[in-house]
């Protein structure tokens, strides 16, 4: 579509017409959404926690920005280092609401080797005049909203009891964000509102696959937390993203040994993250 923005918009727009519709027909999904607002209203639960969808929407649109200059990889290997250093921060603070971990060596360590392994997969690119390294560290600031987003929506779910419902909230808090971005921009520029017409059909599933993302990842992070779901979905991540830019890649991408290295060392590093439940208090 050639706008970051539109495309994040196109996104979340059909992941809310994918969740609504299962919302129609499921009166559990239903009650569970309602849920949700009886907790704020009891005060159990903050209302600016209700804002999760908020740091997906512009997690999507930072990412719709940055892969054509950056290449799915590397953006996959930036973010997942910034996921990778919140998530200390969030599991520590008990923003789940299941409980603080401890920030141990052995954690730090793994986030240092991952920030390394962003550095490393990056090296040979430093010198190219096409390279942006603000880029690099934007995809690292838009990782860190993932992991905080995965924090709040555990939270959310541990509430409405029904991932889809977790999920229904989400996408109508962030298509309403990116909405009214879009609305702001177009009036106080000569932007059009929007373009659909250059994009391929196919771009508007990917809302309905983070419909089913955004579920799963709320009821994962409940029981295992915001590493270690980071662990277990590392590995289909980082592969599926060296795929895509094998089969179909990005104007610019190059895949180097480079690369391939600093996608092993995050996978090191991300594994290293693994902890123990002993170490929750």
């Amino acid at each position: 579509m050639g706008d970051s923005l539109e495309a994040a918009l196109v996104s979340f727009t059909t992941g809310l017409l994918f969740v609504s519709s299962i919302a129609l027909f499921r009166k559990d999904v239903r009650s569970g959404f309602k849920e949700i607002f009886s907790a704020v209203t009891a005060k159990k639960l903050p209302k600016w926690r209700l804002g999760a969808g908020v740091l997906g929407a512009s997690f999507v649109a930072m990412q719709t920005h940055v892969v054509p200059i950056s290449g799915v990889a590397l953006f996959t290997v930036a973010s997942l280092a910034g996921q990778t250093a919140i998530s200390l921060w969030v599991d520590h603070v008990g923003l789940i609401g299941s409980g603080k971990t401890l920030i141990t060596r052995r954690r730090i360590i793994a986030a240092v080797i991952t920030v390394v392994a962003v550095i490393i997969s990056a090296w040979d690119r430093f010198s190219q005049n096409d390279f942006s390294i603000a880029a690099i560290f934007l995809a690292i600031f838009a990782g860190s909203w993932v992991g905080v987003q995965r924090a709040l929506n555990g939270q959310i779910n541990s509430y409405s009891k029904k991932s889809f419902a977790t999920s229904l909230l989400n996408f109508i808090t962030g298509t309403t964000f990116l909405l009214l971005l879009l609305l702001l921009r177009s009036i106080f520029t000569d932007h059009p509102i929007m373009n659909l017409s250059s994009g391929p059909w196919w771009m508007f599933l990917g809302g309905s696959i983070g419909v089913v993302y955004i579920a799963f990842s709320a009821v994962a992070v409940q029981h295992v937390g915001v590493l270690e779901f980071t662990l277990f979905s590392v590995g289909g991540m980082l592969v599926g993203s060296l795929l895509i830019d094998f089969v179909a890649p990005t104007a610019g991408t190059d895949i180097s040994w480079y690369l391939v290295a600093g996608i092993f060392l995050t996978y090191l590093g991300v594994i290293a993250n693994g902890q123990s439940r002993f170490s929750r208090k």
